[in-house]
């Protein structure tokens, strides 16, 4: 199927034309262009990103063989040189590998090359440490060694060594890391990339794995901790409280306490997953669904409270308990089913010696009348009047569950 190209609009595109020009027709920096034609910066980055990938691909020196192509082209990989560093340091990185300039040290080199020496020598340690390892034991072959130290130094080993512990043992981030052992986030970065590649690699792969989910308290695929920031949780803070410990809907406790009634929803739905699964009566699992509890709440519960009392102090039948406080008796039922599955067997239907399905009160109340009916030739007036039940009910109890009777009651008289 062909792809759709996206096209910006056309004042959008009258806005960045002439930036757009100065970024194909001149080196100078984005931020540089932005000022001189009065756009921001992150404004025109994303133009060139959506709309002019082939102008971004040509700059930093990316092959692209048509639009479509450009579109799906990265500058970079997840991990590796840019391509722009590619090229700028590409030369310099070669010389040092080759043996003709073995007799020349780093800083000699990247002068050469019109580079800077740290920016080389970085470059080396990051990408190419086999070839800066090589290239020193090949000078001290050929007795070229100017007895400088290089690689790591003992101070700095000691510096950082608790920081790389806890990198190792916790997923705490770069700079959660740095903050807490008082170190400098770029040195501590720049540390593990040029002396701990096992552990660069190592926290790669959790957040590639942590790309497919996203646990609570864990490391994304962004290499960011999934969690609420301090700032959500002090706004939250009382209606989340409030949510736990009370029967209020969600719109009550956002008016209580003054905020947006969507965004707790939201934040409760996603950071509040315990709370939320314990106010429907159900238990929290990694992974689990909301969808898939129960849809009665605690302000359901408060609700019905009254009733089941009641139902339980009285042998009443449910339907005027229901009446009395005003409840459906069909969902009152239902609630009882699933809620209060005792209370609602000695309240609702059982099976019958003949398989019907009939009233367990009806049955307890009508069971010596029944028996007496089956077992003997009185007629069911004299059987109702007997026990103080009324005949209408109890006869059309046993035409509806028990026809059966009445015609073995006519054999035997």
């Amino acid at each position: 199927m062909p792809q759709h190209t996206p096209r910006p609009l056309p004042a959008t595109e009258a806005k960045y034309s002439c930036a757009v020009d100065l970024y194909g027709s001149t080196d100078l920096s984005v931020r540089a262009i932005c000022a001189r034609c009065g756009v921001s910066y992150a404004g025109f980055r994303s133009y060139l990103y959506k709309y002019r990938r082939d102008l971004l691909l040509s700059r930093h020196g990316v092959a692209a063989s048509s639009a479509a192509a450009a579109a799906h082209t990265r500058l970079r990989g997840r991990r590796g040189q840019t391509a722009a560093a590619r090229a700028k340091y590409g030369d310099a990185l070669a010389a040092c590998g080759d043996a003709k300039y073995f007799e020349y040290n780093v800083s000699q080199i990247a002068h050469m090359f019109g580079l800077n020496p740290t920016g080389l020598s970085n470059q080396l340690r990051a990408h190419c440490p086999e070839l800066l390892e090589r290239r020193e034991l090949e000078r001290r072959r050929l007795g070229l060694a100017d007895n400088q130290q290089r690689g790591q130094r003992s101070w700095c080993r000691e510096q950082y060594a608790g920081a790389v512990e806890l990198l190792r043992t916790t997923e705490m981030t770069v700079s959660e890391v740095a903050e807490r052992c008082g170190v400098s986030f770029t040195g501590l970065r720049q540390h593990v990339c040029f002396y701990h590649k096992d552990l660069q690699q190592a926290r790669s792969e959790l957040r590639e794995r942590a790309k497919t989910q996203k646990r609570k308290g864990h490391v994304t695929g962004s290499g960011r901790r999934h969690e609420p920031t301090p700032e959500s949780c002090e706004r939250y803070r009382e209606a989340v409280r409030m949510y736990a410990q009370s029967a209020l809907t969600i719109r009550e406790i956002a008016d209580m306490t003054g905020v947006n009634r969507s965004s707790l929803c939201s934040y409760l739905r996603v950071w509040c997953r315990e709370e939320t699964f314990a106010r429907r009566g159900a238990e929290y699992r990694e992974g689990a669904s909301l969808s898939q509890t129960k849809q009665y709440k605690k302000p359901t519960a408060a609700k019905y409270a009254p009733a089941i009392e009641r139902l339980r102090a009285e042998n009443r039948p449910t339907s005027e308990i229901a009446a009395e406080f005003g409840l459906h008796p069909e969902v009152f039922r239902q609630y009882l089913k699933e809620h209060e599955p005792e209370l609602y067997a000695r309240q609702g239907m059982m099976r019958a010696p003949n398989g019907r399905s009939v009233s367990r009160r009806s049955m307890e109340k009508y069971a010596e009348a029944l028996r007496l009916y089956e077992t003997t030739d009185e007629e069911l007036k004299s059987i109702a009047r007997r026990l103080g039940l009324n005949y209408n009910s109890l006869s059309g109890f046993i035409r509806r569950n028990f026809p059966e009777l009445i015609e073995r009651h006519k054999e035997s008289c």
